[in-house]
């Protein structure tokens, strides 16, 4: 996730907040990258001998306004200090192939496919992030000369020698192009002298533990710093309040890292709502344009996959049927987005239909499960008629395996944040099953491990993390020897 420092200001005569802090770079991103969109494609229609008619100024005009749009919703225009040089090229290149998906599902929608030179319209969609990345590396590359002569640096003191104050140095520290020096740390809780980055690197090791609090405020008032950062824990609160009333009659910039690490964030991001600044600690991936491009991903591949799957499921059915009596699909109450019930549809793979309140789980040579049942659920075929499930929306084609009502409920007091599983839509297949935490659950560690996988598939979802997992899925996630 990418950290903003928002700048201590005093409070306007109708309230105070915390406004959003611009770089002039920032600014100069936003601008190149509009002129990089409409510049190198109006060099290629020239280069080409076409007319720069309406529909290339649209498709500029489009691209240049999608690649803002979606360069502010996946982050690349926040505080670029806070960003490490891969994740700024490769959440480029992820927003333009996100860009060139909207232009093309904007030309195939209105046939606009004959108004475009192909050749042209391939070069543009690989040269504008290719541009843009080397740019931005340009970018740092001489402002980090720039510091290392010492131009444009800042000196800046940390209070607290403790997370999260550790975790900003060490970022600091691996960032060179921030521009920041540290001084050391400043802390009450800790001894003076004390080295706590020890083994890092020289640089790390040199950093102490200067002086507590009180020292702090006197180097401030002589105008040592240029930065202040004050990374203490939520229960410091009569510190750090004192601690900013007296910073306020010094010259420096005062900023508050929240001690937001205390917690085990799924998805944290910030916002703000009525101007206050909020931060997420559990949320879900999925709102807005995320929301429907997950929902597009799972309408399209479901509809493919049913059509591909069709026969194969009437002979699947005609064998359930054949073979046993009873029904040939078992609908089994689970969970589902938001810990709504669902019913889960499947092949009835035994002679039971449990799915009350006790649900017990098949077993190695489980006498319930039929010989049919016993390979449709060794090779994962039972699981086909969910495809109905995405298709009605309850479901996702990737996400956590949803479990049964019952198994909720005895887990959910057991595990740490085993409901934060459910801020998505249940998947039939996931990070979890694909790194081979499938089939019977017969320890609590076997569970964790899986609620792991499905909570860190929650914090990295993107469309490319779906599409490889389902590709792992045709490679080795059908067959599972702990699948009974």
């Amino acid at each position: 996730m990418s950290t903003e420092h928002a700048r201590l200001s005093e409070a306007a005569p109708h309230g105070g907040f915390i406004r959003q802090h611009h770089s002039m770079l920032v600014a100069m991103h936003q601008l190149t990258d509009v002129l990089v969109t409409w510049g190198i494609l109006a060099a290629f229609v020239e280069l080409s001998g076409l007319a720069w008619n309406i529909s290339y100024q649209l498709a500029a005009f489009l691209g240049s306004i999608c690649f803002h749009v979606f360069a502010h919703k996946n982050g690349l225009y926040l505080s670029w200090r806070g960003q490490s040089l891969f994740q700024e090229v490769r959440t480029v290149f992820t927003t333009w192939l996100i860009v060139v998906g909207a232009l093309l599902t904007v030309v195939f929608l209105f046939d606009l496919n004959t108004s475009y030179g192909g050749g042209v319209m391939v070069a543009w969609a690989i040269a504008v992030p290719v541009t843009i990345s080397f740019y931005r590396v340009s970018a740092r590359i001489i402002m980090r000369e720039f510091r290392r002569a010492g131009v444009n640096t800042r000196k800046i003191a940390i209070v607290g020698a403790k997370e999260p104050g550790l975790s900003l140095a060490r970022s600091i520290l691996g960032s060179p192009w921030m521009g920041m020096e540290i001084a050391g740390f400043y802390d009450n809780r800790v001894t003076i002298g004390d080295r706590p980055l020890q083994g890092i690197n020289k640089q790390a090791d040199q950093l102490q533990v200067l002086g507590d609090v009180e020292l702090l405020k006197k180097e401030a008032r002589d105008g040592t710093f240029d930065d202040i950062y004050i990374a203490l824990p939520m229960r410091e609160e009569e510190t750090i309040k004192s601690l900013v009333e007296e910073l306020a009659n010094s010259s420096c910039c005062v900023h508050i890292v929240p001690d937001i690490f205390t917690f085990k964030m799924l998805n944290a991001r910030s916002r703000e709502i009525g101007g206050l600044p909020v931060v997420s600690v559990y949320d879900t991936p999925f709102d807005s344009i995320d929301a429907m491009a997950k929902r597009a991903e799972d309408v399209i591949l479901s509809s493919i996959i049913l059509c591909i799957v069709a026969i194969p499921m009437l002979c699947i059915a005609a064998a359930v049927k054949l073979t046993s009596r009873g029904p040939v699909l078992f609908r089994q109450r689970r969970y589902g987005v938001n810990g709504e019930e669902i019913e889960v549809w499947k092949f009835r793979s035994m002679t039971t239909c449990d799915n009350g309140d006790i649900v017990v789980q098949a077993t190695k040579n489980d006498k319930r499960v039929t010989k049919v049942g016993a390979f449709l659920r060794k090779t994962s075929l039972d699981e086909l008629p969910q495809f109905i499930n995405v298709l009605q929306g309850q479901m996702s084609i990737v996400g956590p395996r949803p479990h049964a009502v019952a198994h909720n409920e005895l887990y959910r007091d057991q595990i740490s944040g085993y409901m934060q599983r459910h801020l998505v839509k249940p998947g039939i297949t996931g990070l979890a099953q694909v790194n081979g935490w499938r089939g019977e659950t017969d320890t609590l560690e076997k569970m964790e491990k899986r609620v792991e996988f499905d909570l860190k598939y929650i914090r990295d979802w993107s469309v490319l993390l779906d599409i490889k997992i389902i590709f792992l899925t045709f490679l080795k996630g059908f067959v599972n020897s702990s699948a009974y």
